[in-house]
């Protein structure tokens, strides 16, 4: 048993472990894929709240190895996880809005997690995959989630223009369910592989910068979904937003960055500027979708490591082409 763990800032460590042990109403599984997040690095460089000493991970799944007491979901059966642990007590749970749990503990990032051999964690929070899927496809459930809970506050409807912006496996996602929806898309990346890739997806435009979008639609989208997580086009988001438009933040910035917004721009054309965190309610649906193969997931995978490659992986930023490194332990 091997995992990667955070043991502080610009500190992460591949180090020997015992395998867990369940306890009631939880289960080991052996990992089979787990995918490094945009988060796993703001984690390593201190950007992001954790609680070190901690294995990180928080997007994988695996073949269920042992069961605690009170489980009954099956010996050998594939699972992904979802991992936040909200309390399910405090207002928020109550108000059916557990994202915003002020308990929540986050598996890979509070509580050991998935850059593992095995790891342990509430049976509760388990989603079952079948048999017969791709193994690696289970450790896109987590993204796809938080990207479905993003597209549901943005509601994108038939023939409405949305605009995705940031070719990474969240903004990849975001033009396969927006294209679902019914939406004429169009996605955002400097990336000339990525643009590409984007409309083998069902992308009916894509664009080289900010700029060329807003040539290619003057009036810009009913929706803009922002996916790249990087202060230019948190700020620009508005600037590409129809009057009576909505914008979803669903990228993640470094805590304590800043971002200038003209609110007076956002009153005059009633922009709704909506953030969207986490994954509630959503991860049996994004299961359904990949066991389905509604949404794609293979094209969208970069790089296949092992936990040896992991640390350097992390500690380093992505490659130009990345979009999504899985490791396999």
């Amino acid at each position: 048993m091997h995992a990667v763990r955070l043991y502080g800032t610009g500190d992460l460590r591949l180090t020997p472990g015992d395998t867990p042990e369940p306890g009631p109403g939880e289960i080991v599984i052996r990992i089979e894929a787990a995918g490094i997040c945009g988060t796993d690095r703001h984690l390593f460089k201190g950007e992001f709240p954790s609680a070190p000493p901690v294995t990180l991970g928080h997007e994988f799944s695996g073949i269920i190895t042992a069961i605690g007491k009170g489980v009954d979901l099956p010996l050998g059966g594939r699972v992904a996880c979802d991992p936040n642990c909200p309390c399910g007590a405090c207002g928020f749970c109550r108000a059916g809005k557990p994202n915003l749990c002020p308990q929540n503990r986050a598996i890979g990032i509070h509580v050991d997690g998935g850059f593992a051999t095995y790891a342990k964690f509430p049976a509760n929070r388990a989603h079952g995959l079948p048999a017969s899927l791709n193994p690696l496809f289970g450790a896109f459930c987590e993204p796809l989630a938080c990207t479905l809970h993003g597209l549901d506050l943005g509601a994108p409807r038939p023939g409405e223009r949305v605009v995705v912006l940031g070719g990474g496996v969240i903004g990849l996602l975001a033009v396969q369910l927006a294209k679902l929806a019914g939406a004429e898309v169009m996605l955002v990346t400097r990336q000339a592989a990525k643009r590409r890739l984007a409309e083998e997806l069902g992308a009916d435009f894509t664009a080289e910068t900010l700029d060329a979008a807003h040539t290619l639609w003057p009036n810009g989208g009913s929706l803009v979904l922002e996916c790249a997580g990087v202060p230019e086009t948190v700020g620009y988001s508005p600037i590409l937003c129809t009057p009576g438009g909505r914008v979803v933040i669903l990228g993640v910035l470094p805590q304590g960055t800043k971002v200038a917004i003209e609110p007076f721009d956002l009153l005059f054309r009633e922009i709704s500027l909506i953030y969207s965190f986490l994954n509630p309610f959503t991860q049996g649906r994004a299961a359904n979708l990949i066991a389905r193969g509604i949404i794609q997931v293979a094209p969208l995978i970069s790089r296949q490591l092992t936990l040896n490659e992991a640390v350097q992986a992390i500690s380093q930023p992505p490659l130009p082409k990345d979009v999504k490194v899985l490791i396999l332990p």
